[in-house]
């Protein structure tokens, strides 16, 4: 394949993937997020679950220098403006913004990625709910409240615990998968192996990139 066709079949990539993002950036209606599959957890991990749930920090990032800083300010000034037609409220758009990166570095998750997949699965919307009962901005299901958490799924809307359930569950996934983001993606999804779920949120993530993420 010469360099034309190869930047032509790029280019073509890029259309599709973006195409598949936007399914979830423009949804108006229910959330169309997949089914997380409750499965036996050891007691040693569910455990550790339960841990990360119950920690109740506060979202609130903590620097070692002054450029760490500054890097944020600039990642959250701009994910601001982008975000602004999703939040047109600033307080409320900066909370979440300073929740995501607070809980997605919590986990060691990249903070790119979980902001596809919210666009992906709630189209940044709070009080989203699947067809399959999946709840808020990370599309939980509720017996995710009752086998790691406090039993309460109502808990699902509020949005630190859904952002850190979100951010904890994928974590184990990617742990189960050795690391492997595509299965993990898909296994949140409730579709793993099937490449349609990763490559939406792969899309989606590229409209979050920065240098400072």
């Amino acid at each position: 394949m010469d360099a034309e066709a190869s930047g032509t079949s790029r280019r073509l990539w890029l259309l599709r993937g973006a195409a598949l993002g936007a399914a979830g950036w423009l949804t108006a209606g229910p959330a169309q997020a997949g089914r997380q599959a409750e499965e036996p957890l050891a007691d040693s991990v569910r455990s550790a679950l339960s841990s990360a749930i119950a920690n109740s920090a506060p979202p609130v990032p903590e620097f070692f220098d002054i450029n760490q800083r500054l890097a944020y300010l600039r990642w959250l000034g701009t994910m601001s403006e982008r975000l602004k037609k999703k939040k047109p409220d600033f307080q409320t758009r900066i909370e979440f913004l300073q929740t995501v990166w607070y809980e997605s570095r919590r986990a060691g998750l990249d903070t790119t990625m979980v902001m596809g997949l919210i666009q992906v699965e709630s189209a940044f919307r709070k009080f989203a709910i699947s067809r399959v009962g999946a709840r808020g901005y990370m599309q939980i299901m509720p017996f995710w409240s009752r086998v790691i958490g406090d039993g309460d799924p109502t808990r699902l809307f509020h949005m630190q615990t859904n952002i850190r359930f979100g951010c904890v569950i994928l974590r184990h996934y990617l742990d189960r998968e050795r690391g492997n983001t595509h299965l993990a993606l898909g296994r949140y999804n409730g579709s793993r192996g099937q490449p349609q779920y990763p490559n939406a949120v792969y899309a989606a993530a590229k409209n979050w990139v920065h240098q400072d993420a």
